[in-house]
């Protein structure tokens, strides 16, 4: 497989992003919108199924381009990003683990508009997004039961297929989990409100799930085997994904403080902001720790690329994904704090200096939280076990 031409990929994602998504994100963000329009447009020209392949409609590219397009999108309104990272990862992982069936019926209609989404996490478990305390059931031998109050669903009530995480009818342990798709047509879910700080566009509401009806030949995977698809098919691609998103919310707020501070003059004085050195010293800490992403972002995404032809687990590099998504995010909001202090009154009125502060601050509570994640990176430091599916484990 030929290398990508990832210049050409970031000039025709940033093109659509300036004349579609960037227009929009004001918007999206001031009545909380749905970025549908956004969403369909990605879908017209094929970046919804980034990492689909050819056969199924796709673009079949690389996570490396998948990093690119996420990191534009994300410079412009994370809400989208978020959206499209959750779509992407839905879709990859049933690229990963489905059947010819289920690639058909899933993948292939992408390219009309088609979104999916993860729904993991439950409200019982918080932060905990793989520790499932739902049960599904069996109903005959062709339909599965599911019931569950699922939180923090990214496009609840909006997506057209969930990525349904629970466990196992008959489970014996909080590893033996199963995975389904759930058309979100189907009788009995129902979407909560989502009313936030930041990304108030991404409709990460709860989602609940009552007596759900599901036929098997829509259940990803065997019985038993969601761990594996947890640690291999949903943790990496959301978490390269959710890094690039918050790599380019850092670097729109860097973008936006630098042209705010080269544009502006005290006439009193008749100096532009830019020459207090104070505020370039903030421009300046903000852009060392920007300039770090790209290549660790890159290298990770080449690292995915290349378990993935080997047919070796992507899981192997859960932890450094993991520690990217943790840098990542803390960049983004310092970054944003930078941008917000050295713009003074203008920045704290509500615009987009403001959206982007509170859209930055979403990616430290994102699962796994900042704080789950670095228990995460020092127990492995240490050479203590992760613990994840014992009870009161990290």
């Amino acid at each position: 497989m030929s290398t990508p031409d990832y210049e050409k990929i970031r000039a025709d994602i940033r093109k659509l992003v300036d004349e579609v998504i960037r227009s929009n994100a004001e918007k999206v963000d001031e009545q909380g919108l749905f970025p549908r329009e956004n969403l369909n447009a990605l879908a017209r020209a094929g970046w919804n199924g980034v990492l689909i392949p050819e056969e199924y409609g796709g673009l079949g590219l690389d996570h490396v381009a998948f990093s690119i397009v996420a990191e534009e999108i994300g410079r412009a309104c994370a809400s989208t990003g978020l959206v499209y990272v959750m779509h992407t990862g839905a879709a990859q992982t049933i690229n990963l683990f489905g059947n010819h069936d289920q690639k058909l019926r899933w993948l292939k209609p992408a390219r009309e508009g088609l979104i999916g989404t993860y729904s993991t996490s439950e409200k019982a478990t918080g932060g905990h997004w793989w520790f499932n305390l739902s049960e599904a059931a069996r109903d005959g031998d062709e339909y599965y039961r599911l019931n569950a109050e699922k939180s923090f669903t990214t496009s609840a009530g909006q997506a057209d297929y969930y990525v349904f995480q629970t466990r196992s009818p008959g489970a014996k342990s909080a590893t033996d989990i199963t995975f389904f798709i759930v058309d979100s047509k189907l009788e009995g879910i129902q979407a909560g409100r989502w009313e936030a700080l930041g990304v108030r566009g991404n409709h990460s509401g709860p989602l609940r799930y009552d007596n759900v009806r599901v036929h098997k030949r829509d259940r990803l995977g065997e019985e038993g085997q969601g761990k594996d698809i947890v640690y291999h098919g949903v943790s990496p691609v959301y978490l390269i994904g959710l890094g690039a998103v918050w790599h380019g919310v850092a670097r729109a707020a860097l973008e936006k403080a630098t042209e705010h501070l080269t544009n502006t003059i005290h006439r009193d004085f008749n100096r532009k902001l830019s020459d207090y050195q104070v505020l370039r010293q903030q421009l300046a800490e903000a852009k060392v720790l920007v300039e770090s992403l790209r290549p660790w972002q890159f290298e990770l995404a080449r690292q995915l690329d290349q378990l993935q032809a080997a047919g070796e687990p992507q899981g192997k590099i859960l932890l450094p994904l993991t520690e990217f998504k943790v840098h990542a995010s803390e960049v983004a909001n310092i970054s944003a704090r930078n941008a917000l202090d050295v713009s003074g009154g203008y920045g704290y009125k509500k615009g987009p200096l403001e959206r982007i502060f509170r859209d930055a601050r979403a990616g430290i509570g994102m699962g796994p939280s900042n704080n789950i994640a670095r228990e995460w990176i020092g127990k492995s430091l240490v050479g203590l076990p992760l613990e994840l599916f014992e009870q009161g484990g990290e």
